[in-house]
């Protein structure tokens, strides 16, 4: 007889709630919430890339306004992943560092569901796999979302569609002006363009809140698997998904200072 639907056994809970396993001995009381928010943040990744495939697959499409839904909830989730700082700020740097060396060499640097993100997104700094350990499948995954189109390509694609040359970076630049410039003929594309810049800048500020709360903690400490810690991470605010569309804003307007 097959067992009676329950909020439970449909979400898994005694199953989900089994998860959470300090490696401290004793185990420390904040080590349960570190262990809670670094799972809720993957399983928001995990989200986030159900939301993006799905932006991708509406881009095909030029469905913009499955699009704009879906950036609805993406930035929404975004503002989660930088809130939930705050709750790991609750925990003390003394806190912290008594289980602190209990974690090496797992590190934050190693979520594959990060960088399969940034992959899919575009950013794709393949020299970061040698970093990661991974099971044949994920390996197979990370270079599969780096092989295929990426969000960005899927954007280019779409405005090659509706006419607008993206060949070149300065051809995607002068392409991007011309949308801005008449935004209420392009409105679509303008509201498209502005989604995505949105996306990027949250994922820059939730880089900049997380580099801010580890220097809160561990100060320029090296980092649990083996990188500079604080100043390895305010290096990934270099890093822009979308690198036309921040560098447009230098062209619009027309006084002298533009």
């Amino acid at each position: 007889m097959t067992e009676r639907l329950s909020y439970g056994s449909y979400l898994k809970v005694e199953d989900l709630l089994s998860l959470q396993q300090p490696v401290s001995r004793p185990a420390h009381h904040d080590e349960m919430l570190f262990i809670v928010i670094h799972q809720v943040y993957e399983l928001w990744f995990k989200q986030l890339l159900h939301e993006m495939t799905a932006v991708m697959e509406a881009l095909q499409r030029d469905d913009l306004l499955r699009v704009a839904k879906a950036f609805r909830r993406v930035h929404t989730i975004q503002r989660l992943l930088e809130q939930q700082v705050d709750v790991l700020e609750t925990m003390t740097p003394q806190e912290f560092n008594q289980f602190r060396d209990n974690l090496n060499p797992a590190s934050g640097f190693q979520s594959l569901q990060f960088r399969e993100m940034e992959f899919v997104c575009g950013l794709r700094r393949l020299n970061t796999l040698k970093y990661l350990e991974m099971k044949p499948g994920q390996r197979e995954l990370l270079e599969r979302r780096a092989a295929e189109p990426s969000l960005y390509d899927r954007v280019k694609e779409m405005l090659a569609r509706r006419g607008f040359a993206t060949g070149t970076s300065d051809e995607l630049l002068q392409s991007m002006l011309e949308i801005y410039r008449h935004e209420n003929r392009h409105y679509d594309l303008y509201m498209l363009l502005e989604d995505l810049i949105e996306f990027d800048e949250r994922l820059l500020l939730w880089r900049g809140r997380h580099i801010r709360m580890v220097e809160r903690m561990i100060g320029h400490k090296r980092g649990t698997g083996g990188s500079s810690g604080a100043s390895y991470l305010q290096h990934t605010l270099e890093f822009k998904m979308f690198p036309e569309l921040w560098e447009v804003r230098t062209h619009l307007g027309e006084t002298d200072y533009a």
